[in-house]
């Protein structure tokens, strides 16, 4: 089964966020939320969508010295995911992970990705 992993992101640059990574064509495919992956039904989040990271990312905890992204990432969640639906604008995924349990929908809306649980 395919991965997924939270990353909560402590960025010097762009402050707290957590990047949404999916496991997806053999790479993470990413977004990163300023807030919190919603974990309750009726909680909305919009993530923008981030260059792909290799897969041994996701084991990635610590500190980035240099760059836009410099600052300490930590793991928020990680777990296994079953992919659902998947075109261009939608991506509906089962998680499987400590916080983020069941149903989930990502959908273009044009200036970003809402995450939403179903």
């Amino acid at each position: 089964m395919p991965i997924f992993v939270i990353h909560e992101h402590h960025a010097k640059r762009a402050g707290l966020h957590y990047d949404l990574r999916l496991e997806l064509d053999g790479v993470l495919k990413s977004w990163a939320f300023r807030k919190e992956p919603p974990t309750i039904k009726g909680v909305k989040r919009l993530g923008i969508p981030q260059p792909d990271h290799d897969l041994s990312y996701a084991d990635f905890e610590g500190v980035i010295e240099e760059g836009y992204g410099a600052g300490l990432v930590k793991i928020w969640d990680r777990g296994e995911f079953k992919l659902l639906k998947r075109d261009e604008k939608k991506i509906v995924f089962y998680a499987s992970g400590s916080k983020l349990k069941g149903r989930y929908i990502l959908i273009d809306i044009g200036r970003g990705w809402l995450l939403f649980k179903a």
